[in-house]
C-alpha cells in the first residue's frame, strides 16, 4: 500500500469506507425491540425502540400514557426531529435508551467509525495550532521587510473577495434556473430553531474583537484561528523591526520548530486513508436515502452550482492568473481535498492542506503559511454559495418571490456573513439565520434542510479547501511577478 500515490491511498479508503456503508445501509439498517423491564428506570412501563434507515420511533410509558418520539429527516414539523443529534440535545434520556438499546447494526457500526475516524481529525487538530505559528512566523521573517506583508495581504484579500462573489453569483443563476422550491410539497413548517441570532455588524465586528486576543495564550489553548493568525503576523512583524541578531535567532529557532512540526504532520497524514475510511463509513451508513429523494432537486441546484464553481470558474483563474494546470494542480491537492470531503472541516484539513501545497504543488512556505490559514479562516466559497441557493429555496418554499433587489441584498449578506463561518461542520446553518432575516424568511423554515446538510456540508467544504488551494498558487504567481518588476527596476 506504502507504493500508491498518497492520494489513491486516500481515494481507496474513501471508496471502500463508502461501499461498506452503504451495504450495511442496506441489509442491516433495520431493528425493533422491546426493552425488558429490568433493563429500564422504576417509573417507566414499556420502551419499545425501531430503527430504520429512514425514521427512528422511541415508544415508552412512564405513567403518563403511551408517549412517542420519532426522528423523520423528510419530516420538519413540531411533532418529529430531523437528526439524532436534536433527539440528543433535546431529549438526552431517550437518545440514552436508544444508544443503548435500539441502535441497529448498520448505525451501531457507522457510529464506532465515526469515534475512531474523529481520532485522525483529533491528531490533525492537535499540529493544526503550533503548524500555523511555527509556518507562518518563517514565512513572514523569510519576507526580510516589514512592508511586503502589506502587498500579501491585500493580494490574498482581494483573490477572496473576487472568489466568492464569483462564487454567490453562480449560485444566483443556478436557483433562478432551477427554481427547486416551486411547486415542492415539502412541509412548510418545523420547531423554531434555539439558535440565537445576532446581526450582521455584530458577527463582523465581533470578527474584528477577535483579531485582538486579550490572552494570546488562551486563543492558542481555544484554537481560535484568527487571533492566532493576528497574533502571529504582529509578533514576526515586530521581529523584523526589531532586526539583528534578535530577528536571526527568532527565524533560526521557529525554522528547526517548523522543521519537527512538518515531520509530525507527515506522520498523521500517512494515517489519512484509514481516517478517510471510517470517516466515510459513518456517513454512509447512517443516512438512509428517504431524504435525499425529498430533496433531490434542492441538492442538485447545490452540486451544480458548486460543480461550476469547482471546475469551471476556481481551474479558469489558476490557469489565466496563475499559469498553473489545474489538473496537475488538483491531483497534488487532492488528499487534502478528500479528506476536506470526507470531514467536513476546513480548519481540521489545514494541516494537510498546507503540506500538500507545500511538499506536493511546490507552493513555497512564505506564501502557503499566510494564505492557507486566513483562508480557512475568512474564505468560504462553497459557504457562501450555498447559503444564497437554500436563502431562495425557503423563499420558494414559502410562495415568496424575491425582487433582484432583495436577492442582491442576500449576495452581499451572505458574502460578508461567510466571513464569520467558522471552519467547522454545519458552520453555514449558523451564518443562514442572518442571511434569512436579512430577508425578512422565517428562521424555523431551515429546519427543512438540515437533514441533507452533512452531505451537501462535505461538498461545500472540499469548495472551500480548493478555492484556498487555488489562491496559493494565484498570490505566488504575483508575488513572483512583483519580485521579478522590483529586481529589473
Amino acid at each position: 500500500m506504502s507504493r500508491i500515490a498518497l492520494h489513491w491511498q486516500i481515494l481507496i479508503g474513501m471508496v471502500a469506507g463508502a461501499t461498506l456503508g452503504l451495504t450495511l445501509n442496506w441489509g442491516w439498517s433495520d431493528r425493533q425491540v422491546t426493552v425488558a423491564k429490568d433493563d429500564l428506570p422504576a417509573d417507566v412501563q414499556l420502551l419499545s425502540i425501531s430503527d430504520s434507515r429512514d425514521r427512528i420511533v422511541i415508544e415508552f410509558n412512564e405513567g403518563k400514557g403511551l408517549q412517542r418520539l420519532v426522528v423523520d429527516p423528510s419530516q420538519a414539523t413540531d411533532q418529529t426531529l430531523q437528526t439524532v443529534d436534536k433527539l440528543k440535545q433535546k431529549h438526552p434520556r431517550e437518545f440514552g435508551w436508544f444508544y443503548r438499546h435500539g441502535r441497529s447494526t448498520s448505525r451501531w457500526i457507522g457510529d464506532a467509525g465515526r469515534s475512531f475516524g474523529n481520532l485522525f481529525l483529533r491528531l490533525l487538530r492537535m499540529v493544526a495550532v503550533p503548524l500555523i505559528v511555527t509556518s507562518l512566523t518563517v514565512g513572514i521573517l523569510g519576507l526580510g521587510s516589514a512592508g511586503k506583508i502589506g502587498k500579501l495581504f491585500s493580494r490574498t484579500v482581494l483573490y477572496y473577495i473576487c472568489t466568492s462573489t464569483l462564487a454567490i453569483i453562480t449560485g444566483l443563476v443556478v436557483v433562478n434556473i432551477i427554481n427547486p422550491g416551486v411547486g415542492s410539497d415539502l412541509a412548510a413548517g418545523g420547531p423554531p430553531d434555539t439558535t440565537v441570532s445576532r446581526s450582521l455588524g455584530e458577527v463582523l465586528f465581533q470578527q474584528l474583537e477577535t483579531m485582538i486576543p486579550t490572552n494570546p495564550i488562551e486563543a492558542l489553548a481555544e484554537a481560535n484561528y484568527l487571533s492566532i493568525i493576528s497574533f502571529t503576523m504582529a509578533f514576526a512583524i515586530f521581529a523584523l523591526l526589531a532586526g539583528g541578531s534578535t530577528a536571526e535567532t527568532i527565524h533560526r529557532l521557529f525554522k528547526a520548530l517548523v522543521e519537527v512540526m512538518m515531520k509530525m504532520t507527515m506522520a498523521i497524514i500517512s494515517l489519512a486513508p484509514i481516517g478517510v475510511m471510517l470517516l466515510m463509513l459513518h456517513v454512509t451508513a447512517t443516512q438512509g436515502p428517504g431524504i435525499f429523494l425529498a430533496l433531490a432537486w434542492y441538492m442538485l441546484a447545490v452540486l451544480i452550482a458548486l460543480a461550476i464553481h469547482a471546475f469551471v470558474t476556481l481551474p479558469l483563474i489558476l490557469w489565466l492568473v496563475a499559469g498553473r494546470n489545474p489538473l496537475d494542480y488538483a491531483r497534488s491537492m487532492s488528499p487534502a481535498l478528500l479528506t476536506a470531503f470526507s470531514s467536513a472541516s476546513s480548519n481540521g484539513t489545514l494541516p494537510l492542506t498546507m503540506t500538500c501545497a507545500e511538499q506536493r504543488a511546490g507552493v513555497p512556505s512564505r506564501v502557503g503559511s499566510f494564505v492557507l490559514p486566513l483562508g480557512a479562516t475568512i474564505n468560504m466559497d462553497g459557504t457562501a454559495l450555498y447559503e444564497v441557493i437554500a436563502v431562495l429555496f425557503i423563499a420558494q418554499l414559502s410562495g415568496l418571490d424575491l425582487t433582484l433587489a432583495q436577492q442582491l441584498i442576500v449576495a452581499v449578506t451572505a458574502l460578508l456573513a461567510s466571513i464569520g463561518a467558522a471552519g467547522i461542520p454545519h458552520a453555514g446553518l449558523v451564518m443562514m439565520i442572518i442571511i434569512l432575516e436579512a430577508v425578512g424568511l422565517p428562521v424555523e423554515k431551515q429546519a427543512i434542510i438540515i437533514a441533507v446538510d452533512r452531505v451537501l456540508d462535505m461538498c461545500r467544504t472540499s469548495v472551500n479547501v480548493w478555492s484556498d488551494s487555488c489562491g496559493c498558487a494565484v498570490v505566488a504567481s504575483l508575488e513572483e511577478e512583483s519580485v521579478a518588476a522590483s529586481t529589473e527596476s
